[in-house]
């Protein structure tokens, strides 16, 4: 049937524009997926929701239609899996999101790192992995306690990476960068650690998160990265059994002292850096510490959890 009916609800501009059902949204962006539309589609469904604005509905059924297509890594143990979305990059802070995840796999989680990178003049996760000697792997390969796998977008699904890479034809963000930065990529229990640059994307997030009873953990990471800022201590809440819960408060008052950080925000320099601090030569800095704690924490609680009948359904 196509897509010009929804493109209809959702071109009208933001005060005309009216709201997808979930089935609507699921169908429209199966449909972007599959590769059934234009690109003259594809770019008006982008420009369109880029000035009306997603809401949780929407975004959930969005992410149903990801969820239905995409490879999905397993967990080789009966953990919860962390998920981190790394889509950013390094603009003017370093990338320390591989830094978060080997931290989080010494204790004792396996580690799903998923992205690609969105803008030519960042420096992406994937290249500090590439720095470290770490290679990508496929989709199809099972996460163990204590690893670290690095999945591209496009070994997930290569139609949600072209649609994330519209942004280089169009210049603007679309509804894709939203929600891969929500969605399960795995085939089991997963903790989302969702971050976001924007306050107002807080409250969307959270409420998208808690419509489909994703487990998740919620924070305003560097520069968009999932990534508590080195300098000082973001909040950090729990999204969990229907419930949001802030566990870590943000860091009040001036900051009396910095971090050792890198020198610069290269791959190298910050391959360095994180071996440094993997080697104990260099401290953790205490936000990220506590952002390790926090999220092993809620692992806890999800793997205690890991039996009930909803949770188990929530797996499924």
């Amino acid at each position: 049937m196509g897509i010009s009916q929804y493109l209809k609800e959702i071109g009208r501009g933001r005060e005309g524009a009216r709201a997808l059902s979930r089935e609507q949204a699921r169908d429209l962006m199966g449909q972007v997926l599959d590769g059934q539309c234009t690109d003259l589609e594809v770019g008006a469904f982008c420009i369109g929701m880029r000035v009306k604005g997603e809401t949780p509905a929407e975004m959930a059924g969005f992410l149903d239609a990801v969820h239905e297509r995409m490879t999905r890594p397993v967990a080789a143990a009966p953990l919860p899996v962390v998920v981190l979305p790394s889509y950013n990059g390094a603009r003017k802070q370093p990338v320390l999101t591989p830094l978060l995840a080997l931290l989080l796999a010494r204790k004792g989680w396996p580690v799903l790192v998923h992205g690609m990178a969105t803008e030519n003049r960042r420096v992406s996760t994937e290249n500090v992995f590439q720095a470290l000697g770490q290679r990508a792997q496929a989709a199809t390969e099972p996460i163990a306690p204590g690893q670290v796998h690095y999945v591209p977008t496009a070994a997930l699904h290569p139609g949600l990476a072209r649609l994330l890479d519209a942004r280089r034809a169009i210049g603007l963000r679309n509804p894709a960068h939203s929600l891969v930065k929500l969605m399960n990529p795995v085939a089991g229990l997963a903790l989302v650690v969702g971050s976001y640059t924007h306050p107002e994307y807080a409250t969307s997030m959270r409420d998208t998160f808690l419509l489909t009873g994703q487990p998740a953990m919620l924070l305003r990471g560097t520069e968009g990265e999932p990534v508590a800022d080195a300098r000082r201590t973001p909040a950090m809440e729990l999204v969990m059994n229907g419930e949001a819960e802030v566990v870590q408060p943000a860091q009040p008052g001036t900051l009396t002292g910095l971090p050792v950080l890198p020198d610069g925000i290269d791959a190298d320099s910050t391959a360095s850096y994180t071996l440094a601090v993997l080697m104990g030569q260099v401290p953790v800095p205490e936000p990220i510490w506590l952002q390790v704690e926090r999220v092993s924490r809620a692992c806890k609680q999800l793997q205690s959890a890991g039996d009930t009948s909803a949770l188990g359904e929530l797996a499924a």
